[in-house]
């Protein structure tokens, strides 16, 4: 951020009464600071909803708080050793390019629903995945569910909120597909 035009937001010395002990140069000088530490808080406020941790989406009027995983650890990691999904919680997962994904049940503890979505934002495909019986076995021996197509998105709910949804493939999400397509690592 370029601070060059503080000097004129800072009234001049003559303007300010300041006490008889202080010198109208420090003054300055403080408050000059203290407008800096304020204004460099603004460049790391809270970024837009869709670079933040979660993401608020609808679908077909149900509204859920998708944590977001776009980096390559999160992604991996998505909802395994959970306990419990809310309601209305859940993950988003988002790949640097489409491709044909496949996800397995890895360490998962409850049972999670699933839609994948292509580059556009429309559904390719849905899965209710099942708990493994040995869910800590190697990923060659759990279930694999396949996005069937190539998707760049992935949304993890908490299992059994599928049939509610409705979804139809093909049918479009209101998802901000270019800002989260800027996310993936």
């Amino acid at each position: 951020m370029n601070l060059a035009f503080l000097p004129f937001l800072i009234p001049s010395p003559a303007s300010i009464r300041v006490h008889p002990r202080s010198s109208a140069v420090s003054f300055r000088t403080l408050l000059l600071a203290l407008l800096a530490t304020l204004l460099s808080g603004c460049g790391t406020a809270t970024p837009p909803a869709t670079q933040a941790d979660t993401l608020r989406l609808t679908i077909n009027q149900r509204v859920f708080s998708l944590e977001i995983a776009a980096a390559p650890e999160k992604r991996f990691q998505g909802l395994s050793d959970r306990q419990s999904i809310a309601e209305d919680g859940g993950m988003i997962f988002i790949f640097p390019q489409a491709s044909e994904l496949a996800f397995v049940m890895r360490r998962c503890a409850v049972p999670i629903d699933l839609i994948f979505v292509d580059p556009s934002g429309r559904v390719v495909n849905t899965h209710q995945m099942k708990v493994e019986a040995d869910p800590e076995a190697s990923d060659a021996k759990l279930t694999k569910y396949t996005s069937a197509w190539p998707a760049q998105f992935a949304i993890e709910l908490k299992g059994g909120t599928l049939p509610g949804l409705k979804l139809e493939p093909g049918q479009r999400l209101d998802l901000p597909v270019e800002e989260l397509k800027r996310l993936a690592r």
